[in-house]
């Protein structure tokens, strides 16, 4: 639960910080500009928030890991959800309206998520988690979208490397198997999850870990 208070706090921090025009920018998501990203975290602060309030008496039926549905096939920007999104975003029209409305709600997401039991039940996406499960699964979640909100924007700050590496971790649980060592953390979820495709000596160097790429987390 610490990690994830570290991945939201240090994402929100790197989106107050950014200077109007850089939500014009691409972001790491295919199709959506910085702007579409961060209204995207407003909609995932409210799910934590709606998550955390949604007890269940069954026994977990997903963990930090197992969350995940993946698929091998990253997102065009024409899934309606994701089309969406970006209306939303644009009816904003200042960026000012969209950093507050992201601090008001995400700044509640992160009190909620301090308070929650880790032991507790509850229920999304018609499966059960124990809190601190889910909340770790948002560490992946958080980590790569802050990776996402950089990916052209070389001045920004990187999210936290225990973030990154607890992430790294979990999408190796994912593949079944380590990376390189020689890979930085960043590289392994920029490549595992299919923001960046591998140089011929990088794949060389995954050898039969290529095969399989990359995982699409949804």
């Amino acid at each position: 639960m610490d990690l994830f208070s570290r991945a939201w706090t240090a994402l929100r921090a790197a989106v107050a910080e950014l200077p109007d025009r850089d939500f014009e920018q691409p972001s790491g998501c295919n199709g959506w500009l910085v702007r579409d990203l961060v209204c995207h975290l407003v909609i995932d602060a409210q799910d934590v928030l709606i998550t955390l309030v949604t007890p269940a008496d069954r026994e977990p039926t997903r963990d930090a890991v197992t969350y995940w549905n993946v698929t091998k096939h990253p997102p065009t920007g024409d899934d309606p959800l994701d089309a969406l999104i970006v209306r939303l975003a644009a009816a904003y029209e200042e960026p000012r309206l969209l950093t507050f409305h992201l601090d008001d709600v995400g700044s509640a997401a992160g009190r909620a998520a301090e308070l929650a039991d880790p032991g507790a039940r509850v229920s999304t996406r018609d499966e059960v988690l124990t809190v601190g499960d889910y909340l770790t699964a948002y560490v992946l979640e958080w980590t790569l979208h802050h990776l996402d909100l950089i990916a052209h924007l070389p001045d920004a700050k990187e999210p936290p490397r225990e973030c990154l590496a607890r992430s790294r971790e979990m999408l190796e649980s994912i593949a079944g198997g380590a990376f390189p060592a020689s890979f930085s953390d960043t590289d392994v979820l920029l490549i595992g999850t299919g923001r960046r495709v591998p140089t011929d000596a990088e794949r060389a160097e995954l050898g039969e870990t290529a095969a399989p790429l990359p995982f699409v987390l949804g």
